[in-house]
This record gives C-alpha cells, structure tokens and sequence, in this order.
C-alpha cells in the first residue's frame, strides 16, 4: 500500500471539505477555496474530521494516483489554513527588482529589464536592503501554482557554477565548480 496515500488527513477547525458528483474536491478555508478534480477510481471518505483516500486494486497506475491525490487534497487543506511562501535571492551586481502591483521587473545583467505580470492569486513583495542581495517573495495558497510561478522567475537566469550568480531560492545551495588555473603550456 502506498505510504503517502494510506496516512489519513486530519480536517482542521474552519475547514470545510466538500466532495461533489465526479469526485471534485473544494476545500474552503480562512485563507480562500481551492477545488481539484480527482480520478473517479480514487474513493473519498470523510469520518469524524479526517478524511482519507482509498482505491480500489493494486494496479500500478491506482498506486500512482492514490499518492498523488492524497498528496494535492493535503496541499490544499494546508494551503488554505496556513498559505505557501517561496523567496527568491537575486545574486549578482547590479541585480534589482521591484513590483508595481503584480508586476515584476527584474533587471538581471541583460541589455533590459524584464516585466513579469505575477497571476493575481500569488502576492508579490520584493525587498532590497543595502549590502543584501535583493529578495522577491511569493506567497499563496496554491502550491502548485506558486512552485510554477517561482520556477519561471528563477529561469530568467539560473544560478551558474562558477560565480554564483543569478536567481536562486533563498537556503538553496549552489554547487560550485573551480574556475581556470593560472599558468600556461611550457
């Protein structure tokens, strides 16, 4: 049995899980609503504030989507009772960013700036400290769509090797490589 789809999700206080014909699942929080369609294979049983997914055979594509669900209704109950927030680092001189709204603009060493309109769902918040490198943090109650939205940031320019520069996730670690030695042929 799949150990991410067995364990049951405990349903918070304030949370409201409603499962409609054709199996879609709204989960409505402090925080917002979120809905997912899951695979009519997948059975969906509320009892006493927990609420846990079964599915019908061992069949390797039932396997699969027992995790997977379970995973994204857990996401969602979690995402509307506490929220999801991603940070970026911006590493490099003269990299800046600043927000109008929910548009970003991201100077990052190229010959112009680039606009990026963040999707109304994710909040936005850019902050630059002197001597700090300039952060941009994301924050919403999707994490699918917050991971996507932060992995397109961070492709403006990713991380290199060798100095370090570029867009990273802040904590996350760059594996840096050695760069030429001096000398030459004798």
């Amino acid at each position: 049995m799949s150990r991410v789809g067995k364990a049951p999700i405990t349903v918070p206080k304030g949370v409201e899980i409603n499962i409609s014909k054709g199996n879609l699942v709204t989960v409505k929080g402090p925080k917002g609503t979120l809905s997912q369609q899951v695979d009519m294979d997948i059975q969906l049983e509320i009892e006493d504030g927990v609420l846990t997914l079964n599915r019908p055979t061992n069949q390797i594509r039932h396997r699969a989507m027992h995790g997977l669900y379970r995973s994204l209704v857990n996401n969602m109950v979690e995402g509307v009772t506490e929220g999801f927030v991603k940070e970026l680092e911006l590493v490099g001189v003269g990299y800046r960013a600043s927000n109008t709204g929910q548009l970003l603009e991201l100077t990052l060493g190229y010959s112009h700036p680039i606009y990026f309109y963040v999707p109304s769902e994710v909040k936005v918040e850019t902050k630059q400290e002197k001597g700090k490198n300039p952060l941009v943090r994301l924050e919403s109650i999707d994490k699918q769509l917050l991971g996507q939205i932060a992995a397109k940031i961070r492709g403006f320019r990713k991380p290199e090797p060798y100095k370090g520069k570029g867009v990273k996730y802040v904590g996350e670690v760059i594996r840096r490589k050695a760069g030429k030695t001096a000398g030459g042929k004798k």
